[in-house]
């Protein structure tokens, strides 16, 4: 396995069904809202991971992954890239199936951790731009 690999974004976004967005933002006007809203539309569960809110999108927000009590296939991470390490590794410890750093979110350390956890791993891309590339 590999970072960014194109069988394991195919694999992701046909076999996920739960995604939790870590810093999914209540605001609108907010890449986070806005694609995770895209994502909910299509099909996909939306569980919002930010301290600082109470529900997004019609999901009650929790603030740490470990805090949901549901399995997680996907964690979507927009923080920036000197948090993302710490949310990478809540998600090997609790499970999830794959890891999606988003544009601009990198860190290499903690994207080799999840592949050597037997993670799929993608960072610097978007998901919604992959959704709408590889839907067709």
């Amino acid at each position: 396995m590999r970072i960014n690999d194109e069988d394991a974004i195919r694999r992701m976004l046909g076999e996920s069904k739960t995604i939790a967005v870590v810093g999914l933002s209540g605001d609108p006007s907010r890449a986070s809202n806005s694609v995770s809203r895209y994502m909910q539309a299509n099909g996909y569960r939306i569980i919002p991971i930010n301290p600082n809110e109470t529900d997004v999108l019609g999901e009650k927000s929790y603030a740490r992954l470990e805090d949901v009590k549901e399995s997680i296939d996907l964690v979507d991470i927009f923080r920036r890239s000197e948090d993302a390490g710490a949310h990478v590794d809540e998600a090997i410890r609790i499970g999830a199936r794959g890891v999606w750093l988003q544009e601009g979110v990198i860190d290499p350390d903690a994207a080799q951790r999840a592949l050597d956890a037997g993670l799929d791993v993608v960072m610097d891309r978007c998901i919604l731009k992959e959704h709408l590339k590889h839907r067709r």
